[in-house]
């Protein structure tokens, strides 16, 4: 796997989320505890922005009908969700 500078960790809210286009996908990062977490950036269940939603507790809340994802394992946490969301590995090297 190569590795793919996206931004920079100051450029990412602590709790929040910050979409990045990666080669025509969209990918949602976010800053958790210190630590940074990836996943595709729209949801499963309805073709919405992850980027539009709600960050709290480690979660991810869907801007159209409130389905959940847990942020670090991708996992869909409630209906309406069905399918889990793709997770990418991340590593912050030099502040980037």
């Amino acid at each position: 796997m190569a590795w793919r500078k996206v931004g920079f960790l100051g450029e990412l809210r602590p709790d929040g989320v910050t979409g990045v286009d990666l080669d025509g996908t969209p990918v949602a990062l976010y800053r958790i505890d210190g630590a940074v977490y990836a996943t595709h950036g729209i949801c499963t269940h309805a073709l919405a922005f992850l980027t539009e939603g709600f960050v709290e507790d480690g979660k991810v809340e869907c801007p159209l009908h409130q389905g959940v994802f847990d942020i670090r394992s991708g996992k869909a946490l409630c209906a309406p969700l069905t399918q889990d969301i793709k997770t990418f590995a991340v590593k912050v090297e030099d502040g980037a």
